[in-house]
């Protein structure tokens, strides 16, 4: 009678006991042997925070509920599970000198991921993942990122991974910034986001080809900075919602092409891409709700559907481009002989040997309209400040 009372009580002790070690604010593994520790959860309600070297295997639970955090381990050589298909908060791996494998093949749902400062991390496997809030992947030694595949993702930022020469993704929707630079050192990124229809933010340097041909809409700025194609195409772009446009430094850049742009909620800048004989990518173009801002050695400048512009207005080019600045000075505010198009200042200026040099978004011409005879005075027009309008995209970093 004694024994078949104890019994229960013994065995609801045991999962009692059982339980409690699946459930932790934060269980530290210092070690193989302590990740014995959560090996028997199916599913482990909290965090985990992985301190121990040589290598770790988690396998045995299928979610972590809170995060899984690697960081400051000089000796932590991999870190794998053969089981763990969720973490339901941050993933993160930074500052590990060793790690060189990364073996998750269950994994496709975190909330956050964050691989940073790996520089010998080489071989990665996961789920693929294919649901994420954020990814951030810097400084690693990774070829290979496309183990990625999210379609929705609030913010993406792929930067300094010197070995990684191509990224493919059936990317859709960036609710916030999509940042891509340094990557490929020496060689470059090729970038193909065939099904991307709406982005919020694009901050895009340093890669040899960037193909969205699905794009639809921007709602916040689209950067191009320090690129090394020499064509960029965005043949279903309609509008930005509230951003600019802008493209700076691009020295291969020779065609530019938004053939059915109709308005930008912010300003237009394209400056410094020496190789850009003609600014005519934008037929369609009737609305600028900020300030255009040209400047390079091209010869020519086209907005032939062109009706406001409700910043400034300003053109400056290495080559002669007189005849040019006669066309657009039809689109001047009304005290300045124009039509009014352009509700700002309108400056144009020819033969500048210094038009390359101005590439920043914050000024605009004086109302000084240089498309004379006088060569002389190209180069010497004296710009004062005025309102630009042009919204700069945040430097590229990733906040943990």
């Amino acid at each position: 009678m004694i024994v078949t009372k104890i019994l229960p009580v013994l065995a609801a002790v045991g999962s009692a006991v059982a339980q409690s070690s699946c459930k932790a604010t934060t269980t530290t593994v210092a070690s193989q042997a302590e990740a014995t520790k959560i090996a028997s959860c199916k599913k482990f309600e909290g965090s985990v925070v992985v301190t121990g070297d040589g290598g770790i295997d988690l396998s045995g639970p299928s979610e972590i509920t809170g995060d899984l955090k690697v960081f400051n381990i000089s000796n932590l050589d991999y870190i794998t599970s053969s089981t763990l298909r969720k973490v339901g908060g941050k993933f993160t791996l930074q500052a590990l000198e060793k790690l060189n494998r990364v073996e998750f093949p269950s994994l496709t749902e975190v909330g956050s991921l964050t691989f940073q400062a790996l520089p010998a991390l080489d071989a990665v496997t996961l789920g693929p993942l294919s649901k994420a809030d954020e990814v951030a992947i810097s400084d690693t030694f990774t070829s290979r990122v496309d183990m990625i595949n999210v379609t929705t993702i609030r913010s993406l930022d792929i930067n300094n991974n010197k070995r990684l020469t191509s990224f493919v993704s059936a990317l859709q929707t960036v609710t916030g910034a999509l940042k891509i630079s340094a990557n490929g050192i020496g060689l470059g990124l090729e970038v193909e986001l065939p099904n991307l229809i709406w982005a919020n933010e694009l901050a895009i340097a340093n890669v040899t080809t960037f193909d969205v041909p699905s794009l639809r809409v921007v709602n916040g700025s689209a950067r191009f900075d320090s690129n090394f194609f020499e064509s960029f195409i965005a043949p279903n772009l309609t509008h930005t919602e509230k951003g600019d446009i802008s493209f700076v430094g691009n020295g291969a850049l020779t065609n530019l092409s938004f053939p059915v742009l109709t308005e930008l909620g912010g300003g237009l800048l394209i400056a410094n891409n020496t190789e850009l004989e003609e600014i005519d990518a934008f037929p369609k173009l009737r609305k600028v709700g900020g300030a255009v801002k040209l400047r390079g050695s091209f010869k020519d400048v086209d907005f032939p559907s062109l009706e406001v512009v409700l910043g400034a207005f300003d053109v400056s080019s290495t080559e002669d481009i007189r005849k040019v600045c006669d066309k657009l000075k039809e689109l001047a505010p009304a005290h300045q002989g124009g039509n009014g198009k352009v509700e700002g200042t309108f400056t144009c200026t020819s033969d500048n040997a210094a038009a390359n040099e101005d590439t920043g978004a914050g000024s605009t011409g004086d109302g000084q309209i240089d498309g004379s005879d006088d060569e002389s005075s190209a180069a010497g027009v004296v710009f004062n400040t005025a309102l630009f309008g042009l919204v700069a995209v945040a430097a590229v970093a990733s906040a943990l």
